[in-house]
């Protein structure tokens, strides 16, 4: 009597099984916000079978769905109940406690304007919530990041990356937190202030570590006409350079120092700068992409991508749910590193492509990703972007080397800070003025241009075709010849 088996027919490799897993959990995530509710239990139960049965690759692939669906349900509906109160608290006047995110800058009629992270409400009730809310008030003369502030006002429920705002709100610092990094920082940002004339300090504030709530709102706006916005928010771009110059500098060395100092980088960059959404997952993605590089395994950029996705948005459902931030930082990921390959090797089959048509391809990708969303959610596009980011993009490598040269030198040498900052003045100011007159030319910006969402969804599906025909195979007449005839010289 012949035994009975479990079918191995089908056979999936690792990498479909992860990328089944992420978009799996990401459905789930996606579900959770209709309340649908599992138990812990079942959880563990189908991840204990998905890795019993890890050999029968036709059952484990559809268990490991199954699995990450439920992880998904599961974790995005704990996640809710923990956000309940913002609603319960809705448009009531509370007083709470929470660690300051964000260095305070003067806002809207001399409120002082800042971020909070780990909320903790004292009344009406305690109870303590997760996420970010953003303040603005009165009270204090100054508040900077790592202090603890008591604060009373009127909450209103926000979307995006914030969960909650309070205008108007009275503010008492009681405590402090900060570390060494927040010293560092602080003492950084003045020496930058000392180094540099305004704006160009704020300027490379936004480019060395993210700061851009003192930028002059003029030349923000410059910024968000010619489609720069990004290079003032740390992004990936950010991350990318920096790992790059630690590889220069080690990778013929040693790959394990190279990789040491590549993830010292990544962390401090995280510390100094504070964990957003986009940050957050740069630093995912460039951590995974090391591992992968020091241990010798090819990594296909879209697993790269969603397994991130996965695993911040685990940590944070909410980035997947509302953050518009972390949804351009992904879109402009794939654009990147999915897109931007595959027409680079189109057009530079033998060669490689020189460093501006590069950044130009790359450019392009990454707002042919992001264009759309943008136009759907703020109905704004700018017609100039791609030259902008060709005459400014190019130099951000130099100019974050330099301002970080004339901040350190603001720090320690102040008296000689103008003489170690004017290589870093003439090149942040070459990039302000030309930003600036690119925003001045007519019509380079267009408002109310809004998407439906049946348009969007048709832009990403002619995207996902076009990406299509790029990685299809096409054969050509003289491939379908015999082999010696094409190996014959005439």
């Amino acid at each position: 009597m012949k035994r009975w088996s479990w079918p191995r027919a089908i056979r999936v490799n690792r990498t479909d099984k992860v990328l089944a897993l992420c978009v799996s959990f990401l459905v789930g995530l996606l579900v959770a916000r209709l309340h649908v509710w599992l138990p812990g239990w079942f959880v563990i139960l189908l991840g204990i079978l998905a890795v019993s049965l890890l050999k029968h690759s036709i059952f484990h692939l559809g268990l490991l769905i199954l699995f990450g669906l439920s992880l998904g349900i599961w974790r995005g509906a704990g996640y809710l109940q923990t956000l309940a109160p913002y609603q319960e608290f809705a448009l009531q006047k509370v007083t709470l406690q929470a660690k300051v995110s964000l260095d305070a800058v003067y806002g809207n009629k001399g409120q002082l304007s800042f971020e909070v992270k780990k909320v903790h409400v004292t009344s009406p009730r305690a109870v303590d919530v997760p996420g970010t809310i953003k303040v603005s008030g009165y009270g204090e003369f100054a508040v900077y990041r790592g202090d603890i502030v008591e604060v009373t006002g009127k909450l209103y429920p926000t979307r995006g990356g914030k969960q909650a705002t309070m205008s108007y709100a009275q503010v008492k610092r009681i405590g402090s937190e900060q570390t060494w990094v927040d010293n560092f920082r602080r003492n950084f940002v003045a020496g930058m202030q000392t180094a540099l004339p305004e704006p160009a300090a704020s300027f490379g504030l936004g480019l060395v570590i993210g700061q851009r709530n003192t930028l002059p709102y003029a030349i923000a706006q410059a910024f968000l006409m010619v489609g720069l916005t990004h290079i003032i928010a740390v992004s990936g771009y950010n991350l990318t350079i920096l790992v790059n110059a630690a590889r220069r500098l080690f990778e013929k060395r040693s790959k394990f120092v190279m990789v040491a100092c590549a993830a010292g980088l990544i962390t401090f960059f995280l510390l100094i700068t504070g964990a957003s959404a986009s940050i957050v997952r740069a630093a995912v993605v460039s951590g995974l992409g090391l591992a992968a590089w020091y241990y010798g395994r090819p990594v296909r950029p879209l697993v790269l991508i969603l397994l991130a996705a996965a695993l911040t948005t685990y940590a944070t459902p909410t980035y997947f749910w509302s953050d518009i931030g972390w949804w351009l930082s992904i879109l402009a990921f794939f654009g990147i590193l999915v897109i931007a390959p595959q027409i680079t090797a189109r057009l530079f089959k033998k060669r490689s492509a020189p460093m501006l048509v590069q950044v130009a391809i790359e450019t392009l990708c990454a707002e042919l990703m992001t264009i759309p969303l943008v136009m759907f959610i703020f109905g704004q596009v700018s017609l100039i972007g791609l030259l902008a980011n060709v005459l400014i993009a190019l130099f951000i490598p130099l100019a974050m080397l330099l301002s970080f040269i004339a901040g350190m030198a603001g720090m320690l040498v102040p008296l000689l800070a103008g003489w170690f900052a004017w290589p870093a003045k003439i090149l942040l100011t070459y990039m302000l003025d030309t930003a600036v007159m690119l925003s001045r030319v007519p019509h380079v910006f267009k408002t109310n241009a809004y998407l439906s969402a049946a348009d969007m969804v048709l832009c990403y599906g002619l995207v996902l075709l076009l990406l299509y025909g790029l990685y299809k195979r096409r054969s050509t007449w003289y491939e379908k010849l015999q082999p010696n005839m094409t190996d014959k010289v005439y």
